[in-house]
């Protein structure tokens, strides 16, 4: 029987529905719901919305702007072609064609390891290599800040996790000392890159701290590949300290145009992983478009080092622009640039603004930041033009005068 047919339910999920409806419907009604919006055609440094305005594009992932580039998109359709349009099966089973391999060589390859393996979200990867390498007699250290997929793995693995407060050493080494000699193996996880913040881990003392307390770290890279370091190759290159990550995490959807998430590390630990992560084990292989798309885009990143060039270029002439105007961009140093508001209301009244000057802009509110934080959070591209950056800060100083935040 359906739930609403004959007979009625009130319970929490109810309650959870119906505050999310009054929500929804509150936001919609002020034409303050930015959400889900459909555009047409190739998402680039600009965008086509469905009802055919031209936009500045300033919350795409695409950090190097490869959306749409014509060698990835000729390999994405030469292996629909020859493969055909799914893989078929799991990747232990009959899932695993020379593509995936290729893939996985071409990624090892990319990021100085072994091996590495390949997932079907970046989300599923953080779930699987956490479930798979700790549980019950573990413990898990992340920082306050790190995705929430690192967080649900933590929590499904069965070990015991604490959080240290963001980039905080000091927090760090205090929580590896109380550890030490108490658990069979303490892993540390932070992001590269705080996709909500912007700012860069403290490698260098994470890795001392892991040396000296005698813990496994393990580093999320969404945001880093293709983004940090001077040829993009991530914050091993940015810190001049390759090597010094024993699990890396990635995604294939971000400055990779594709979808997915990879593990990379030793021979053993990724092969490992292929045996014992269940998300590998029972989950349906990439589609081959996707996979071919992923393995040219490694190699247009290291053939096109201008993209990254122009990434850093771009993200230091907008970020200098906000902060003349008076912005707090909260020191953030990389292309993920965030716009602290600090209210809900004026947050949603600044993202009308820009939508209606033509700039799409992601708001960011309580619950994926704390209550009072409320944010924009703009993203860099390559591929942005001295005209988008031009176009995108008047837009931002004529809003935010208008509503009194500069």
């Amino acid at each position: 029987m359906a739930i609403g047919q004959d007979t009625a339910i009130h319970d929490g999920i109810s309650a959870r529905l119906e505050e999310f409806a009054e929500r929804r419907a509150a936001m919609k009604g002020a034409d303050r719901y930015f959400y889900l919006q459909p555009t047409t055609g190739v998402t680039n440094h600009r965008v086509t919305m469905a009802d055919g305005r031209d936009m500045v594009m300033l919350a795409s992932y695409s950090y190097l702007g490869l959306i749409g580039h014509p060698r990835i998109d000729a390999a994405a359709k030469e292996a629909i072609d020859t493969y055909g349009s799914g893989a078929g099966g799991v990747r232990l089973l009959t899932g695993t064609t020379d593509l995936h391999q290729r893939l996985e060589s071409r990624i090892a390859s990319f990021t100085k390891r072994d091996d590495a393996c390949v997932y079907s979200s970046g989300y599923v990867t953080n779930v699987a290599i956490v479930t798979a390498l700790t549980g019950p007699g573990d413990l898990v250290l992340m920082d306050k800040l790190d995705h929430a997929s690192i967080v649900d793995g933590a929590l499904l693995s069965g070990a015991k996790w604490k959080t240290y407060r963001h980039n905080d050493m000091t927090h760090l080494e205090k929580l590896l000392a109380e550890a030490a000699g108490a658990y069979a193996t303490v892993l540390v996880i932070a992001d590269s890159v705080f996709s909500m913040d912007g700012d860069i881990m403290d490698l260098p003392m994470t890795r001392e701290l892991c040396d000296r307390y005698g813990a496994r770290l393990m580093v999320d890279e969404a945001h880093s590949i293709g983004a940090l370091g001077a040829t993009g190759h991530g914050i091993e290159e940015h810190f001049d300290m390759y090597g010094s990550i024993d699990v890396k995490m990635g995604t294939l959807s971000k400055s990779i145009p594709s979808v997915g998430g990879y593990c990379a590390g030793d021979e053993l630990l990724v092969d490992f992983l292929r045996h014992f992560s269940r998300p590998f084990i029972f989950s349906a292989a990439l589609p081959p478009a996707s996979t071919a798309a992923a393995l040219v885009a490694f190699d247009v990143i290291e053939d096109e080092p201008w993209r990254v060039t122009s990434l850093h270029e771009q993200q230091a002439k907008y970020s200098r622009g906000l902060a003349a105007q008076g912005w707090d961009t909260m020191r953030s140093t990389t292309c993920v640039v965030p716009v602290m508001v600090g209210d809900e209301s004026k947050t949603m009244d600044l993202t009308r603004m820009l939508f209606d000057r033509g700039i799409f802009v992601c708001p960011i509110v309580h619950p994926a930041v704390p209550r009072g934080t409320d944010r924009l959070r703009t993203c860099l591209m390559a591929t942005h033009t001295d005209e988008d950056i031009a176009q995108a800060l008047a837009a931002f100083q004529e809003s935010g005068r208008a509503l009194g935040l500069i």
